[in-house]
């Protein structure tokens, strides 16, 4: 049987969490017992988000296969069992590619290649692939109505329901119900124009997902119905919640899976929705609350750094305690040796007071050398004061750094990407990349496997010595000075089968000290916590129960929900 296609789109403003509805509709289905996947298309010209800047696009979210995708497919991962790989995110640079080469090759026999019929049978192509193994394929389509750049991708759905019918099709329009606090009073005319663009290039939505700070009135539900011609059951207020995880709950209880199986005319099982319900309980009521400072680079845009955010929830959510996270802006904890007080030449340690009252202290991945001093006096502090430490890529980079240098005496160690001239070259460009400057698709991408040694901490959180993770990184641990570090204490607890990378490190001595070279927050769901994730926030949490009356806050520290608002 063919697969039956559900199309997300959006209008009126951008970052209404068309992803995050779409990921939920899948989360209902597959709760109903459909099989599905998910697919988003961007219609930005660039070829994947790999080069592009985390201040203007969010994270990278990497797939086993080494794709480098949208962070929406973060949240197909996260919300459902779906395997995505690089053929379930498109760009309009990749489709053009895809078409440019075939045009060089003689593939179109001499023909004018044009938007259509060409770019849209390859976008239709692209969706029919992905459609091969599941029963309901739920298509995103990147942008809001009305940008040019996304009007190929909106033709191509609009051939699919001439192709295919409307039992097969299914449209969803994602709007915006603005409340104009000058008048006191919510507006549907941005939504009615939406619509009507949607019109304007042959698409009738099927269901609107209005999205609303407040409640709407039945009447305004009716208004709407009528003005953007659909059945007024089919107008869905989609409220802001405290926690993401409520969102299929909330679709639900608005029967929004009953109305996608009666479109498409599919017979389902009711939904089995008990473990999702669990989770919101637990994220309304906590037991407790666990407090976690993130020393990044990127800090000023949560984006970029989204699967890290929800690994810490789902870590919490794991041991029912409320997540209070702090961004610390890297070169804020910069220092330089400065005289203090009647000690002429003795180190400034300023940078010790922003990180005093946090649980645990966690460095994620990056790139270049901004930063990356208040990064090692972050991981000197944790080491030295005893606090639960977690490094990610980047984050196990500088942990070998400033162990070589605070250590085991090193003077000048460093990483060959940020000073090439280092005495002590800790950390170098992957062997295989020597010699290669292009930026895009060039690093260690994808699902490696790894090899733990028994008794680690690493070994005991998974219950196993073989495991397998997702990375994104261009430079490695120069296992030159591995003598060296490991006799002064350090230990390498994760090494790729061959031996030839290593993968995590750990201090036996310390309550808790592991960073890793892999990306374990691709990996992690609400219902499924990752159990580096989860093993870090049990250590955070034993670390403030001795000072738990006496605890302090650090005035910096953001108290936020168990989670952010979609």
């Amino acid at each position: 049987m063919s697969a039956k296609y559900i199309f997300v789109t959006g209008g009126v403003v951008s970052s209404l969490g068309k992803g995050l509805s779409a990921a939920s509709i899948g989360c209902l289905l597959e709760a109903r017992g459909i099989k599905v996947n998910m697919m988003k298309f961007d219609p930005y010209l660039n070829v994947d988000p790999g080069t592009m800047s985390p201040f203007q696009h969010g994270e990278v979210f990497v797939t086993d296969d080494g794709a480098e995708t949208d962070l929406d497919l973060g949240h197909y991962e996260r919300f459902t069992h779906a395997k995505l790989s690089r053929d379930n995110n498109l760009t309009t640079g990749r489709i053009y590619e895809q078409i440019i080469t075939k045009e060089r090759r003689g593939d179109y026999l001499g023909k004018t290649v044009q938007v259509i019929p060409h770019v849209t049978n390859e976008i239709k192509n692209a969706m029919r692939k992905v459609a091969a193994e599941c029963e309901v394929l739920l298509v995103e389509i990147g942008g809001t109505v009305g940008d040019i750049e996304s009007l190929p991708f909106l033709e191509a759905i609009r051939q699919m329901r001439q192709d295919l019918g409307r039992d097969n099709t299914l449209f969803i329009h994602v709007t915006l119900i603005p409340w104009i606090a000058a008048a006191q009073e919510l507006k549907t005319k941005p939504t009615q124009h939406s619509v009507k663009e949607m019109l304007s290039i042959g698409i009738q939505p099927d269901i609107l997902l209005c999205r609303s700070d407040r409640a709407v009135p039945r009447e305004m539900r009716g208004k709407i119905a009528l003005f953007c011609n659909v059945q007024e059951q089919a107008v869905i207020v989609a409220r802001d919640v405290a926690s993401i995880y409520e969102l299929p709950l909330t679709l639900a209880a608005e029967g929004v899976d009953r109305l996608v199986l009666e479109h498409l005319r599919i017979d389902a099982q009711d939904a089995e929705l008990t473990r999702w319900q669990e989770i919101v309980e637990r994220a309304y009521h906590p037991v407790d609350e666990v407090s976690i400072g993130i020393v990044g680079k990127y800090v000023e845009y949560e984006d970029s750094y989204k699967s890290l955010k929800e690994a810490l929830v789902h870590g919490s959510l794991a041991h029912n305690l409320k997540l209070r996270v702090t961004w610390i802006e890297a070169e804020g904890l910069e220092t330089r040796d400065a005289d203090v007080g009647d000690t002429p030449g003795k180190p400034n340690r300023n940078y010790e007071e922003q990180l005093r009252g946090f649980d645990g202290i966690l460095v994620p991945g990056g790139f270049g050398k901004r930063g990356i001093e208040g990064m090692l006096n972050a991981i000197r502090y944790a080491r030295e004061s005893g606090t639960p430490f977690f490094g990610i890529c980047l984050g196990m980079q500088t942990a070998c750094i400033e162990y070589a240098r605070n250590v085991c005496g090193l003077a000048g160690a460093n990483s060959g990407e940020f000073d090439p001239a280092t005495p002590h070259r800790i950390i170098y460009k992957l062997r295989e990349l020597t010699g290669v400057e292009e930026m895009g698709g060039t690093m260690r991408l994808g699902a490696w496997a790894c090899k733990l040694e028994p008794g680690s901490l690493a070994a005991k959180a998974y219950g196993t010595t073989e495991i397998s993770e997702r990375h994104r990184h261009r430079y490695e641990f120069n296992r030159e000075y591995e003598p060296v570090l490991t006799g002064a204490g350090l230990r390498l607890t994760g090494t790729t089968p061959d031996a030839t990378y290593v993968e995590i490190i750990e201090i036996p001595t310390h309550p808790y000290f592991l960073a890793c070279q892999f990306h374990p927050e691709f990996k992690s769901k609400p219902l499924e916590p990752h159990p580096l994730f989860r093993d870090f926030i049990a250590a955070s949490y034993k670390n403030r129960l001795p000072r738990q009356s006496n605890d302090a806050i650090p005035a910096t520290e953001e108290a936020t929900p168990v989670h952010e608002n979609i």
